[in-house]
């Protein structure tokens, strides 16, 4: 293996022809000029530390735990109870409320919009009487614990952009993901462990896709792309070696590799070179870590028993819930959990059930287990859609069965742990959850309170790209304060 490794690399230094020493030489000027630009951040990002070196300001949370429900929960049906839908069942949307906004083209050619009450029972909860519907028993439970924020509001309608949007702050492809944006500013804490792993479940088939782009590292450097973490013997692709390969010859072949890729980057002066290095040894650091961490096999009884049946089934919610977990107490900075089901044009009483049923008890235990850790001190839990769905009904209304189209104007996430007030409801919708009446938050907004809370301010935190520097919240965004704890 020596020899045929020593001969790569003479081969390597052989291929300096007239033409590649002149685009290289390009190349590596270019390649200077940026790094002169960017001092030291970015090949420190490069090799996963922190650009930022410390956070702007101390940090209230450490790392965070984001359970994206991918298809959009009606807000209607489990956090935002009106009253006033039942008192006006089937009658039109009043135009008043409407205002002309803009509508899907599901249901913009619908001759009437008949409005449409959810059929569950709300109870209020907590210090801050925040309403939660029967079908979510166990999120009730722990609802005293966090700050429910009814008045998010995003310009896209339809799942693609919408969720885009969420994850990188554009609601076009390309850009880096939220928790690339966190590991290029704060590194890791755990360095045999990506600090931004995914994880994906499915309540239900026939939803929305979800695709890489969405944790993706975009033009950041590559080491901050998510890691997608799969249920199974490979959890991820090609971390095991190859038959026949020992740890020894797989640590002979990257020293080799990592002299052949440095001799590379004195020609190209390329941080991207550099990047593909640092994958490499964190590959070879994680063919112990992974498999340690995902093994769930020695959790208690009673750990089971919290998160519900469907955890001990690899690639469910409740499943990643608890990884979600043993990945935070292993220093991992950004968890993000997808899962898919929500997009309920049609059959919704029924269908919204399975869903909850799949996510109701493992949002709560994982609220609880991170409690009785320590860990909720330093956490910070997100849980919500892309955005929420409308009054009315989308096609024929009945009491039994109704849909709900997607509605971009007003939606309810809610956020527990470190740094937000408990039992806080913040912002308010009219009678119809139709429109945002008081403290309206943005996804802007919304992102830049996250950072906030890691001790980053979102206006600080730049990457120049292409003669223009980029934030994840683009121009815009504020701090909510009120949601502070």
């Amino acid at each position: 293996m020596k020899n045929a490794l020593e001969e790569i690399e003479q081969q390597t230094h052989d291929e300096m022809s007239r033409r590649n020493f002149l685009s290289r030489t390009s190349m590596g000027l270019g390649a200077a000029a940026m790094a002169s630009l960017l001092g030291n951040n970015a090949q420190a990002a490069t090799l996963g530390e922190g650009a930022l070196g410390k956070p702007h300001f101390p940090p209230k949370v450490k790392r965070v735990i984001y359970l994206h429900q991918s298809g959009a929960p009606s807000q209607l049906d489990l956090f935002d109870y009106k009253p006033k839908l039942e008192q006006m069942w089937g009658q039109d949307l009043p135009e008043s409320v409407r205002k002309g906004q803009r509508l899907t083209g599901m249901t913009s050619g619908q001759s009437s919009f008949p409005l449409a009450a959810s059929t569950f029972k709300f109870k209020q909860h907590g210090p801050g009487q925040m309403w939660v519907s029967e079908i979510l028993p166990y999120i009730s439970g722990v609802a005293k614990e966090a700050t429910f924020i009814r008045s998010m509001h995003t310009e896209a309608i339809n799942h693609d952009p919408a969720i885009t949007f969420f994850q990188t702050g554009s609601q076009q492809g390309g850009r880096p993901s939220f928790g690339s944006w966190v590991s290029y500013g704060l590194g890791s804490d755990n360095q045999n462990l990506p600090s931004f792993v995914v994880l994906l479940s499915k309540g239900r088939g026939g939803d929305q896709p979800l695709y890489a782009k969405l944790w993706s590292n975009g033009f950041l450097p590559s080491t901050h792309q998510g890691v997608v973490f799969r249920s199974g013997p490979d959890p991820v692709f090609y971390l095991n070696n190859p038959p026949g390969i020992d740890k020894t010859s797989r640590r002979r072949m990257l020293d080799y590799l990592g002299k052949m890729h440095q001799d590379q980057y004195k020609q190209l002066l390329d941080p991207e070179i550099n990047s593909r290095m640092a994958q490499y040894e964190m590959a070879y650091r994680m063919q112990t870590a992974v498999p340690e961490t995902l093994d769930i096999s020695k959790e208690p009884n009673y750990i089971f028993d919290m998160y519900g049946p469907d955890a001990r089934k690899p690639g469910t919610f409740a499943a990643n819930c608890l990884l979600a977990r043993k990945l935070a107490e292993k220093g991992v900075k950004f968890i993000q959990l997808y899962h898919q089901g929500w997009d309920q044009h049609g059959n919704l009483p029924n269908d919204i059930k399975v869903m909850t049923k799949s996510v109701d008890q493992p949002s709560a235990a994982l609220l609880l287990d991170l409690k009785q850790r320590g860990l909720l001190d330093d956490t910070l839990i997100i849980w919500g859609g892309e955005f929420g769905r409308g009054a009315y009904s989308q096609g024929k209304l009945t009491r039994e069965n109704y849909g709900r189209d997607h509605h971009p104007r007003c939606f309810t996430i809610w956020m527990a742990g470190a740094g937000v007030k408990k039992g806080y409801v913040h912002g308010e919708t009219d009678d119809f959850s139709y429109n945002v009446i008081k403290d309206p938050v943005h996804v802007h907004d919304f992102q830049a309170t996250v950072m906030h809370l890691l001790g980053i301010d979102h206006e600080q935190m730049t990457f120049k790209f292409q003669g223009r520097r980029y934030r994840l919240t683009d121009v815009h965004g504020k701090v909510v304060k009120p949601i502070l704890a």
